[in-house]
């Protein structure tokens, strides 16, 4: 687990939606986003709650500069990220959510 921050990629089940955040508590925002926190949001809108891409970084600043970096890119560009490290988009926040 990293200190300062992550940038993640979510989906929803059919991969038609892509969303880039920035976070210090990936598995609270997680839950946040899996549980609908916030019913006005973008996530939750088009239910978009699938992490399939993730970094972590030492300092939120590297993690807010990723996220610009990668926002600014293509939706092509987005998904040559996720199957980089996630060829079959499965869902990744196992790693993140604590078990009974």
């Amino acid at each position: 687990m990293y200190k300062g921050g992550y940038v993640y990629i979510l989906t929803n089940k059919n991969h038609t939606v892509l969303y880039t955040g920035v976070t210090a508590n990936l598995a609270k925002r997680l839950w946040e986003h899996q549980n609908q926190s916030h019913p006005n949001s973008f996530t939750a809108k088009y239910n978009v709650f699938k992490l399939v891409y993730y970094e972590g970084f030492h300092t939120i600043q590297e993690a807010i500069g990723r996220e610009k970096q990668i926002k600014g890119g293509s939706r092509k560009k987005k998904e040559t990220l996720i199957i980089s490290i996630n060829p079959d988009w499965k869902d990744l926040s196992e790693d993140f959510i604590e078990k009974d």
